[in-house]
């Protein structure tokens, strides 16, 4: 009796187990992986922070720009938006941290350091009375001696059919230029996740 009630309760654990699976895919061959659930996660993260860096410094920007110049640029790295719905807050400053730690290590630029940044758009958002823009990033960059800005956002499209949900993340960076205005680099990275079960 206790053998046959073992034997239904692994059973039953190896049904159920086969019933919701969570993975990632990117539109590349070979990139399914394993996930618990269809959030965005630290491998989503890691994954379109370097999908934005792989394609920022191969682009004439940073080849013919950057690693031209006589004097490194400084570029401050504003917050991404999170444009989803989702909770995403430490997401963000891991993506942002990954973001800043890659430009700084590459020695071919000074980067702003973001926790000085927040104090300079509180006080121009309290002078200014308004919302924080482009513009005002614009303002504080050009104030802290960058001669570029990082800006972003994260969004979320969320579909479902029977019994599958798949999430789809789309990480959307540009480069601007302080004095201009005018973009100098801008790149989506996208990343899906998928759950099927019962």
């Amino acid at each position: 009796m206790q053998r046959s009630l073992l034997t239904l309760f692994a059973l039953t654990l190896l049904a159920s187990s086969g019933c919701v699976r969570a993975q990632r895919d990117s539109d590349k061959p070979g990139m399914d992986v394993k996930a618990l659930s269809t959030g965005l996660d630290r491998v989503d993260v890691d994954y379109l922070a370097d999908e934005t860096l792989n394609a920022l410094y191969a682009s004439p920007f940073w080849t013919g720009t950057i690693q031209t110049a006589e004097q490194a640029p400084v570029l401050a790295i504003w917050p991404i938006k999170n444009a989803t719905t989702q909770h995403i807050d430490d997401q963000m400053l891991q993506l942002l941290s990954r973001l800043e730690t890659n430009l700084v290590n590459s020695n071919a630029v000074g980067v702003v350091s973001r926790e000085r940044q927040p104090e300079l758009a509180q006080e121009v958002w309290t002078q200014n009375g308004e919302a924080f823009d482009h513009s005002t990033a614009a303002a504080i960059s050009k104030q802290v001696g960058a001669k570029y800005y990082v800006t972003g956002k994260i969004t979320a499209s969320d579909e479902r059919l029977k019994r599958q949900r798949r999430v789809q993340y789309t990480l959307f960076v540009q480069i601007l230029e302080v004095e201009t205005g005018m973009i100098k680099f801008q790149h989506e990275s996208i990343r899906s996740k998928t759950v099927k079960g019962g």
